[in-house]
């Protein structure tokens, strides 16, 4: 007999930093705020409320262009220690029901209900349940979505924003298919949709019966997992212990850096800023990257991959060193330099690598 679905939720905080802000601060309820850079420091949206985007106003939308969206617009510095501390209590809640919780950022995560710490039969109670205790204790929306596997819950929460519940049963999840415009698949993004529409696939139904080497031809090995998503189905487990795959940092200045020695001397401080961020997480890191966007807003990376781990800050600057050797960035202004720590390693994992290996 075939295993019975799995009831999955996926929560997603409502406006989350928009929201905390709201909360702790009375004279910002019912106006449009936006948490982020201010204008003339080419800061950037990191959320907006409702009331924001009634005019428009989105996350990662530089905030010059945000203000000219919404005049009225109260910009608030973000305060991510506090995000954090307002996350960690809503995770708490999320626990209260069932172990098996997996974030995937300060206001988002996935729960896997099928049987939960509170005897709970049914997963849209639940929901129901977790939405008003957030709101209780927490004075906060969430919106929830609930379904068979992670990609539709996730699709479902954002069905009905804010404080939404949208339920896909099983016996509803063809249904529910049959509406998705392509850009609903995982991992598809305006690129990626872009590349299937050139090829006449707008539903998420013509992925189904697209020819598959054509598909592949377009999307290269997405291609499988996007007809597996087509058909409804996403094996994916809830993973409560969901390993951290990256770590980086970056910045982006208010006047573009010209000077060669300043850049050189940026990137070691942030390569040296993610190092700490490794030593403290326990972590090692066998691939640095970085990141330079020039002003006209080109983006280039860079990576190198080494056989050992490694959160030495002294190594990793001198990776970067090297890697931004391997750009324009002495020849061309730099608005925005980034350095990344990926392939990680906790220290349990370290296997030691031999000085030289025999041929």
């Amino acid at each position: 007999m075939p295993e019975p679905p799995r009831r999955i939720i996926h929560v997603d905080m409502d406006a989350f930093y928009a929201s905390v802000e709201q909360r702790d601060d009375p004279e910002l309820r019912g106006r449009p705020v936006a948490v982020g850079g201010t204008a003339d420091s080419r800061g950037v949206v990191a959320a907006s409320s409702y009331e924001a985007r009634a005019f428009g106003v989105r996350s990662a939308m530089p905030m010059a262009r945000a203000v000219r969206l919404c005049p009225e617009l109260v910009i608030v510095r973000p305060d991510f220690a506090r995000y954090r501390a307002v996350s960690q209590q809503v995770m708490a809640i999320l626990r209260s029901c069932t172990p098996l919780v997996e974030p995937l950022s300060l206001d988002e995560a996935y729960l896997d209900v099928t049987d939960n710490l509170w005897g709970e039969p049914l997963a849209t109670q639940v929901a129901k349940t977790l939405k008003a205790r957030i709101r209780a204790e927490l004075d906060l929306g969430a919106s929830a979505g609930v379904a068979p596997n992670k990609f539709l819950a996730k699709i479902a929460s954002g069905w009905k924003k804010p404080d939404g519940l949208t339920v896909i049963a099983p016996e509803r999840v063809e249904e529910f298919l049959r509406e998705l415009p392509v850009e609903a698949l995982w991992g598809v993004g305006p690129v990626t949709a872009k590349k299937l529409r050139a090829i006449g696939i707008e539903r998420l139904l013509d992925v189904r019966s697209a020819d598959e080497e054509r598909l592949r031809g377009a999307v290269g090995s997405l291609a499988l997992w996007l007809k597996t998503l087509s058909r409804g189905e996403d094996p994916r487990p809830v993973e409560p212990d969901r390993r951290r795959k990256s770590l980086s940092d970056e910045t982006t200045y208010a006047e573009d850096l010209v000077d060669p020695q300043q850049i050189r001397g940026e990137i070691e401080r942030i390569a040296r800023r993610t190092a700490e961020g490794l030593e403290h997480r326990k972590l090692r890191a066998r691939t640095v990257t970085i990141k330079v966007r020039y002003a006209d807003f080109s983006t280039v990376t860079r990576s190198h991959t080494a056989a050992a781990p490694s959160c030495n800050a002294a190594e990793i600057a001198a990776r970067a060193l090297a890697l931004l050797d391997r750009t324009d960035a002495a020849r061309r202004p730099v608005r925005l330099l980034g350095v990344g720590a990926h392939g990680l390693l906790a220290e349990g994992e370290l296997v030691p690598v031999p000085d030289s290996l025999p041929f």
